[in-house]
């Protein structure tokens, strides 16, 4: 009896410990899964994110993260918004900043989902900025859209919603006599008298300030970061026009994250609250994250459609 009984614990036993270890197997399977196929979990941003001043509020977040979801997390650099497309189409990357009109685009080629966007004071009725049309402060020729003509410009990439989509639309919206397309405004010649792609609101901001072209458009709170933190002076370029409010940018998931997993992430981002992160990165001190969906953003994705076509 008492070998059945010393038995009976042990089996007992080994079953606890069975089950203790398929816990934990469970456990990491579940981080795993959140990972791409190489076990890391990877984040992409843009040029505009990407800056070596901000590398430690990024690498800060990534830390951060890889502590919440229990597996490691590294970033991207994209050279631009279509590389990020491409990052979270083939699996390269699980989670993006992007804009709008990024967003907008990269819907044509893969089902990527916003999750969060970012918010002044954290508050979902300041999530929006302004593009800025601006030229140098001396420069006493361009006041105004209908002085545009036969100027040069500096828009930002084709994927950015207020460095082009938003101001191309303001400029057909100004001169409807012109009956202007989108390829009027990017081709040299036809509308401008030059265009170029900056590949960052920052190049663009510093080819006005020293005289490479007449104009640029800029979101307004990267200028505003910029002249903050001296990259820009104060009185060195003049907003000659503002655009209507646009929806912030955005963290975006990959339809590879299951509807949990991006719950999960959403979760933690709307409580981050790394200051250096949103000031370095984010380019708007004392932001926060909030909770965002495609309803916040369907008002981008058709006009980039109008513009550009379904």
């Amino acid at each position: 009896m008492k070998k059945f009984k010393k038995l009976a614990a042990v089996l007992m036993s080994c079953a606890g410990c069975a089950a203790l270890l398929c816990g934990c197997g469970d456990k990491d399977q579940a981080a795993a899964g959140i990972a791409g196929d190489d076990g890391v979990f990877t984040i992409a941003y843009a040029p505009n994110e990407s800056t070596a001043s901000a590398s430690d509020a990024r690498k800060g977040l990534s830390d951060d993260l890889s502590k919440y979801l229990g597996v490691k997390v590294a970033e991207i650099h994209a050279t631009d918004y279509n590389a990020i497309i491409e990052a979270l189409r083939t699996g390269k990357a699980e989670m993006a900043y992007m804009g709008s009109q990024a967003l907008a685009l990269g819907l044509k080629r893969t089902k990527l989902e916003p999750i969060v966007m970012k918010a002044a004071e954290g508050k979902k009725e300041n999530a929006v900025y302004h593009s800025d049309f601006i030229v140098k402060a001396d420069n006493k020729d361009i006041n105004g859209i209908k002085d545009f003509k036969g100027r040069t410009i500096a828009f930002v990439d084709p994927g950015s919603t207020s460095g082009n989509l938003v101001p191309s639309a303001e400029i057909m919206k100004a001169l409807p006599e012109l009956k202007l397309s989108s390829d009027d405004l990017h081709t040299n010649g036809k509308f401008f008298s030059g265009v170029t792609f900056s590949g960052t609101h920052q190049a663009g901001l510093q080819a006005v300030l020293k005289g490479d072209v007449d104009i640029a458009p800029i979101s307004d709170q990267i200028l505003a970061s910029e002249i903050e933190h001296g990259n820009a002076p104060r009185d060195g370029v003049r907003v000659i026009f503002k655009s209507a409010p646009i929806p912030s940018e955005c963290m975006v998931a990959s339809e590879k994250l299951s509807p949990e997993d991006r719950q999960k992430l959403r979760d933690f981002l709307v409580k981050y609250d790394n200051e250096k992160y949103f000031d370095d990165v984010i380019k708007l001190p004392h932001s926060r994250f909030v909770e965002a969906s495609m309803a916040d953003y369907q008002p981008i994705v058709d006009l980039s459609n109008l513009i550009n076509g379904k």
